[in-house]
């Protein structure tokens, strides 16, 4: 099975949006480069994201690892679960107490499962040998709190927020990481990924 690694941009104090679901200036480093994240098998840029060269590398060998992705509802919902195509992986997963909207997708194999540890043991099915990536937020701070999740990976934008969404949600106990492993400064953004210590 693969690896499943906690994932999100948050703003130096932690917060994955404002108190209104704004990221401000959090997505700005996806657009602030020339070099696109994700290619066709053509080498023809696929999706509007383009970012510096330093975060290149680390950035396109992530996205490229991902089989799977699990969103909670709340995402869902504002992203319209990313159209049944999320930006990287070829699977989602929803957590979420409420069944799949009426309409949505329907020709979309995209599972509404209401329990975290159900939904990551699906996405690991889906994932395969492949990397399952947790959005960061309410359901990721759960996973966290369960002991589901093998790293955490946060593109820190520097900007302070003072309050909001917090990157961890609602979680309120003690985990030890490791050192990052991996630290990679952008433009405008620093990239760091922890293992979480067992």
């Amino acid at each position: 099975m693969g690896t499943v690694i906690m994932h999100a941009v948050a703003s130096l104090d932690g917060f994955i949006a404002d108190e209104n679901d704004d990221v401000g200036p959090l997505f700005e480093w996806y657009f602030n480069g020339d070099t696109p994240i994700v290619e066709d098998a053509q080498g023809e840029a696929h999706g509007p994201f383009r970012i510096s060269r330093r975060s290149h590398e680390y950035v396109s060998a992530m996205w490229g690892s991902i089989g799977a992705t699990i969103q909670g509802r709340h995402l869902f919902d504002l992203t319209n679960g990313w159209e049944a195509d999320p930006p990287a992986g070829e699977h989602l997963v929803v957590v979420s107490h409420r069944p799949k909207p009426e309409g949505w997708h329907p020709e979309a194999d995209v599972p509404f499962v209401d329990d975290v540890t159900a939904a990551v043991e699906e996405a690991k099915q889906r994932a395969g040998d492949r990397v399952v990536a947790l959005c960061a937020g309410n359901v990721g701070g759960q996973a966290l709190a369960l002991g589901l999740v093998d790293e955490v990976a946060i593109d820190v934008v520097p900007v302070v927020f003072g309050k909001g969404k917090r990157y961890f949600g609602p979680v309120d106990s003690q985990t030890l990481l490791e050192d990052p492993y991996v630290v990679i400064p952008g433009d405008r953004v620093l990239h760091l990924r922890y293992r979480v210590r067992r």
